[in-house]
């Protein structure tokens, strides 16, 4: 068995605490509800723009990789990981000014898919972290077989989240309370 590197060891703590914390605070500062504060509602197509933009960058760094583009891999990670903390930023602080949107379809199926996909990208999205962490730490440490290994684990699920981010907001954004205003508003 290889001997940890002195990054990896550095690095260790900073992911497990990450990786418990930023759950637990999303958690928390969901259910705060700023009042006096304007709604935020423009924010929630930006951010589903941002898992969509995540994908691509994702896809484009794989290739860059298998195409020995070693830095430009190393950038598009790096705004893969700078687009992930944009959208968690901006979707805290849509849900810390507006109220939760409830999915409105009636039809069974289309609630019991919508449900799926949602609960397969909240589970996963908590996943995500100390993988992505761990992986970028073993690029960083130049353990290139071990992230090698990990990467392989953890592109499909990060790439699973972004999507879906997008998809749960393809489905849920006629059930926004300004987009039903909006309509509603049509003579």
């Amino acid at each position: 068995m290889e001997a940890t590197t002195d990054i990896e060891k550095k690095y260790k703590k900073l992911i497990i605490a990450l990786s418990i914390a930023i759950p637990v605070v999303v958690a928390i500062l969901f259910r705060v509800k700023l009042e006096d504060v304007e709604p935020l509602s423009f924010l929630p197509p930006i951010y589903a723009t941002i898992n969509g933009i995540t994908a691509v960058f994702l896809i484009a760094a794989v290739i860059a990789i298998k195409n020995k583009k070693v830095k430009l891999h190393e950038t598009f990670m790096k705004i893969c990981i700078g687009l992930s903390v944009a959208f968690l930023a901006m979707y805290v602080a849509y849900h810390m000014t507006s109220e939760s949107t409830k999915y409105g379809n009636p039809d069974a199926l289309m609630r019991g898919v919508y449900f799926f996909i949602l609960i397969s990208h909240i589970i996963l999205s908590i996943a995500i972290i100390p993988l992505v962490l761990i992986t970028y730490v073993k690029a960083l440490a130049k353990r290139f077989d071990k992230h090698k290994k990990i990467a392989k684990i953890t592109f499909p699920i990060w790439l699973y989240v972004a999507i879906t981010g997008v998809v749960v907001y393809l489905m849920i954004s006629p059930y926004y309370k300004h987009t039903i205003d909006a309509v509603n508003a049509i003579p």
